[in-house]
């Protein structure tokens, strides 16, 4: 399958239908706390990581996260962790035209950003747990790009699918993401035929039940 097809397959979803089928593979589930930063919103891609760490005395470098978005693409999440830092911005506006222009599907952060009317102008999604204008210069550095993150206990390894929603965080790992899909789509499904039934009439006690919400032989009704 092509990482195109993949990516639209997850689109398609939501991160509760990821979250339920990681737990039925025995891996790490969704978490919560990061929301969109402005309106309402869902992205999906490959995770290209950052992690930062506050800044000592020393010689100025390239600002946090310019090079995580050079090396990012059409199908790439930029993934940002700051220990889930909410005094001082890990994410801005420049950030965000220079990954809208290289088509970058958007940013999760673990910690604040600002400049979210720029993100709002430039329709690029922006997952944080909140805004501050504090700026990161002098305050952070960039510690590495491409190795695994920490977001809101999660790990995340480059090339990672993640999905992002006004429900929470899912992060798939690369090489399960196919087998991940597949039992997603076939929550969705069951789910859906569960909805119709109730919207027929059918008592929720009768409709709905774990076994079946979990893809396993149904108790006699």
């Amino acid at each position: 399958m092509s990482n195109s097809s993949l990516l639209d397959r997850f689109a398609a979803l939501d991160s509760a239908a990821v979250s339920d089928a990681l737990d039925q593979l025995g891996l790490p589930s969704g978490v919560g706390g990061i929301r969109p930063a402005w309106g309402p919103a869902a992205v999906v891609g490959f995770a290209v990581t950052v992690k930062l760490e506050p800044r000592n005395e020393g010689p100025a470098g390239a600002h946090i996260a310019t090079t995580a978005v050079e090396n990012a693409d059409d199908q790439s999440v930029i993934v940002v962790d700051n220990q889930g830092r909410t005094d001082v911005s890990c994410w801005g506006g420049i950030l965000s035209l220079g990954a809208s222009l290289r088509g970058v599907r958007g940013v999760v952060a673990d910690g604040v950003c600002r400049d979210l009317a720029e993100a709002r102008e430039l329709g690029f999604p922006v997952f944080s747990r909140g805004s501050i204008p504090a700026t990161a210069r002098g305050r952070l550095r960039q510690r590495s790009t491409g190795e695994p993150v920490g977001i809101a206990g999660l790990t995340v390894a480059q090339g990672d699918v993640v999905l992002a929603d006004e429900t929470g965080l899912v992060g798939v790992p690369r090489g399960r993401a196919e087998e991940v899909a597949e039992i997603a789509e076939a929550i969705v499904g069951r789910e859906r035929a569960i909805a119709d039934e109730v919207r027929a009439g059918a008592p929720l006690s009768q409709a709905m039940h774990d076994a079946r919400l979990a893809g396993e032989r149904e108790a006699a009704r």
